[in-house]
């Protein structure tokens, strides 16, 4: 296998964009700033934890005076104890109150923004969904949001309390003693803290290559579980793992040199830790030489250097945590910029209740620019009447369905209900009237029950009892284990063919709105459950407003208008007896089609 070529190395202080720090954060802002009280409560107690914090070390330096002195007391004050113990319990308690006050708003913080990317994925056109990726898309969502968590809990738990622990000892060292201690102190800091930003920067672009060939590893995984058969039906098992270790080959080499820079970036945090701490030791020490210090005093600066260089330590690990957690947030809401395609115009109103009439009026569509699918289509679908739309694959059938749902707007010409362009119309109100049965049936990893329900979340078990009997479907599952509590499994696997149309035909029933579609809804069945099945649809399409989307002629037979198409024009129309005595396109498909059934069923009975 040909290695992946190595990782360009980022330069060198390279500086991570303005908008991957600060947009990100006054995105994240508003989530936060809801809960402003309990936000300013958590910050009280946090500076209340830390001012405890500074005190126990001052406390003890009293008791060590007490004990070195050349008047040893006999016994320590009882005030000197009790307020060393408060101050340490106290340290904890408001330590704690911080979290109780800050825990719902982060995970509220949390499920806010998964929601609201949630809502809004659902909220893109088909055409972004047909050309992502979904493995990449779940794992930037994932990721992005463990990643807000992370990012509160440490900016709230660790940054803000070190910055409060400095600005703290800082202050006592420079009253107290001199401002020696405090220029040792702040040169350390502030070598440490640009090592850190200048390291970390550097180091972004090798931790976005990980996540990027993390995600696209992911991605390949799920596309080919998802395939399964595909793939055993090919025997490509071995294929399928080799593009797969393509991309892990990638990952292995971004994280590996992750993880060797992130050495050199901890050997260096701990080079300048030791040197200030050494520098601190050695001016308290000889200030005790020279009698200008107490023993308390040097176990109080060491005590204060314990403090800060431990968190700091720490703060090192955060900063390169919060940078990775940025990242991943970015990723996540860079797919709330995500352009909605198809939005609802500022005045769109709701779909009248009442029968619809559906108006194609010279509608022309084009997926891509180069490729018109649709020209100058017009027909019309009157209340309670049904309207078959057959011809060759490629026709533009299909690509019907889709105009009516407003999964795409035309590009020429309008869709009408009532008189009503479609993109004056809310989508949720259109889409509520209409009913589908689409020819690619896919189906939650749930219960049959759940499946069948989908149509109409509110209806009763015994509607959908009933929408599965209309469907033909009840006696089968019936017949199963777990009868209605049967699970598909993934996009309904578990199911045949038919079996998943029939669900599709269940829960379009159940639906039961004003406009029907049946895009090739019995394809998958076999011929006598198709005529059953047959006769059920077309008493259900009685009073509704019907669009039959077919290839084989003998489901539309008895529409009101057959409408013929062939590159994306309607070359015929007229009903069943019509078009036959018409002896065109439809003739022709109708003859031949009996042909291949007549040939099938010889083949059957010799069989």
């Amino acid at each position: 296998m040909r290695r992946a070529s190595a990782l360009p190395k980022p330069p060198a202080g390279q500086a991570l964009a303005e908008t991957h720090v600060w947009l990100t954060l006054r995105t994240l802002l508003p989530y936060l700033w809801r809960y402003r009280l309990r936000v300013v409560a958590a910050i009280s107690c946090l500076v209340a934890a830390k001012v405890a914090n500074v005190g126990v070390p001052m406390i003890f330096k009293e008791m060590i005076d007490g004990l070195s002195g050349s008047q040893q007391l006999l016994a320590l004050p009882i005030l000197l104890l009790v307020l060393y113990g408060l101050l340490r319990f106290s340290t904890s308690l408001f330590t704690e109150l911080r979290e109780i006050l800050f825990a719902r708003v982060t995970q509220r913080a949390v499920r806010q923004v998964s929601l609201e990317v949630f809502r809004h994925l659902h909220a893109l056109s088909l055409r972004f969904h047909l050309e992502r990726q979904t493995g990449g898309v779940s794992r930037d969502i994932e990721r992005g949001s463990r990643s807000i968590s992370s990012l509160i809990s440490y900016t709230l738990y660790s940054i803000l309390p070190t910055l409060v622990e400095i600005g703290l000892v800082l202050a006592i060292l420079f009253v107290k003693y001199d401002a020696g201690y405090v220029i040792i102190t702040l040169v350390s800091l502030i070598s440490y803290v640009v090592f850190t930003i200048k390291v970390s920067n550097w180091r972004i672009d090798i931790r976005r290559a990980v996540n990027e060939n993390d995600s696209a590893a992911n991605t390949k995984a799920v596309d080919s579980l998802l395939n399964y058969e595909t793939v055993k039906y090919f025997n490509n098992e071995a294929w399928e793992a080799r593009r797969y270790d393509e991309q892990l080959l990638k990952w292995e080499d971004a994280a590996t040199r992750s993880q060797t820079t992130l050495a050199f970036l901890n050997l260096g945090q701990a080079a300048i830790i030791a040197l200030g701490v050494t520098a601190m030791m050695w001016r308290a020490a000889s200030g005790v030489v020279a009698g200008e210090m107490t023993i308390g005093d040097l176990v109080l600066v060491n005590a204060f250097l314990i403090q800060l260089y431990i968190p700091l330590n720490f703060l090192g690990i955060v900063y390169r945590e919060i940078r990775q957690a940025l990242t991943d947030i970015e990723r996540m809401f860079n797919l709330l910029k995500e352009n909605r395609e198809i939005a609802d115009a500022p005045d769109a109103r709701e779909l009248p209740a009442g029968p619809l009439q559906v108006n194609f009026d010279a509608v022309d569509f084009s997926y891509e620019p180069d490729r018109q699918i649709l020209k100058n289509l017009n027909f019309a679908i009157a209340p309670g009447k049904t309207v078959a739309v057959v011809g060759h694959s490629g026709a533009g059938k299909s690509t019907l369905s889709r105009l009516l749902y407003r999964f795409y707007d035309v590009s020429g010409g309008a869709i009408r209900i009532n008189g009503h362009d479609l993109r004056s119309l809310k989508q949720a109100s259109l889409r509520a009237a209409i009913g589908i049965v689409p020819q690619d049936t896919v189906l939650f990893n749930d219960s049959i029950f759940y499946n069948i329900n989908y149509g109409r979340p509110e209806a009763s078990r015994d509607e959908v009892f009933a929408a599965a009997r209309a469907a033909q479907l009840h006696d089968f599952i019936e017949s199963l284990p777990q009868k209605y509590e049967t699970r598909v499994g993934e996009r309904g696997l578990k199911l045949s063919g038919g079996e998943k149309q029939r669900v599709a035909i269940a829960r379009a029933l159940l639906k039961n709105p004003p406009i029907l579609i049946f895009d090739e809804a019995t394809s998958a069945l076999d011929s006598a459950t198709e005529r059953a099945i047959q006769t059920q649809l077309e008493q259900v399409a009685v009073g509704h407003t019907t669009l039959i989307i077919a290839h084989r002629l003998s489901t539309v037979m008895n529409a009101d208008e057959i409408l013929v198409m062939g590159d994306g024009r309607i070359v015929e129309r007229g009903n069943h007896a019509a078009l036959l005595a018409a002896n065109g396109s439809y003739a022709r498909m109708w003859t031949l089609q009996q042909q291949e059934a007549s040939e099938h069923e010889r083949t059957t009975l010799e069989s």
